[in-house]
């Protein structure tokens, strides 16, 4: 059972959905022009750099960081590119996270680099949104539904980022033909953060890559703040890391990103 304020986030997205439908304010994806986020992650690796995907996070439900608009996430995602940033989330829940759909439509004008696109999708429709390279789909929220919503993010281009917090969510995410997925160290149950959920799952896809001959990105998220931190999750097996707090509520963005892309330096 998820957390209360899950429920709430999940009742106000089906609002969004439905006025997105009645609005008809879609415009589909263009599968010409979808940044590759692997190709980035494997170059990144070979100059000993840690991949990150920074966040442009204004909020968490607990946590109000800064006001974003579309032209500041466009001048934070330049920051994280010229910090050696692998990719960029940008959260689009507007109601608990303050984030937007216009957010992600600039951070991808002013960026070379993969946009992963964060929010809680419930509803096709959302696919078509607005142009994205990954699309974050939460297998706790998805449930039996993974399967058909990671399909459909592929026949359209879209790289689906599978989220996952335990053992049995890593499961059926593994059936899926997803080859990027993202261990969330917070259990959305209680909130409660804990960097073992990644020390434990982490090894589970790579043995599985081993004996099925698959290869799987695997992408830690969640109370991401130091270097060890991140060395530590790195040797774990995690490919790269989804970081959003520790630099958006940093002073100097460009040096936050800067110093954990470095940390294996």
């Amino acid at each position: 059972m998820v957390h209360h304020i899950i429920g709430n986030i999940i009742d106000s997205t089906k609002k969004r959905v439905d006025d997105l439908k009645k609005n008809n304010s879609y415009s589909g994806i263009d599968k010409t022009d979808i940044r590759n986020i692997e190709t980035i992650i494997n170059e990144t690796k070979k100059y000993y750099k840690v991949p990150v995907i920074a966040e442009i996070k204004p909020a968490s439900p607990s946590t109000f960081y800064r006001e974003i608009s579309p032209p500041d996430a466009a001048s934070i995602a330049k920051e994280m590119e010229k910090a050696g940033a692998a990719a960029i989330s940008v959260l689009t829940e507007p109601d608990y996270f303050h984030g937007s759909i216009d957010n992600l439509d600039y951070v991808r004008n002013e960026s070379t680099l993969p946009v992963l696109r964060k929010d809680f999708i419930i509803d096709e429709t959302q696919m078509d949104e607005q142009q994205t390279d990954l699309i974050l789909l939460i297998a706790s929220v998805l449930g039996n539904q993974l399967e058909n919503f990671v399909s459909t993010a592929q026949s359209k281009g879209i790289q689906p980022l599978v989220e996952v917090h335990d053992r049995n969510e890593l499961e059926k995410a593994l059936q899926t033909s997803a080859k990027i997925i993202g261990i969330n160290n917070r259990n959305l149950n209680t909130f409660e953060i804990d960097l073992q959920t990644t020390y434990d799952l982490a090894p589970i896809i790579k043995q599985y890559d081993i004996e099925n001959n698959t290869n799987h990105i695997v992408i830690s998220e969640s109370g991401i703040d130091s270097q060890e931190d991140v060395k530590q999750l790195i040797n774990s097996g995690a490919d790269a890391l989804l970081i959003g707090s520790s630099i958006i509520k940093s002073d100097d963005i460009y040096s936050k990103t800067k110093e954990l892309v470095e940390s294996l330096k």
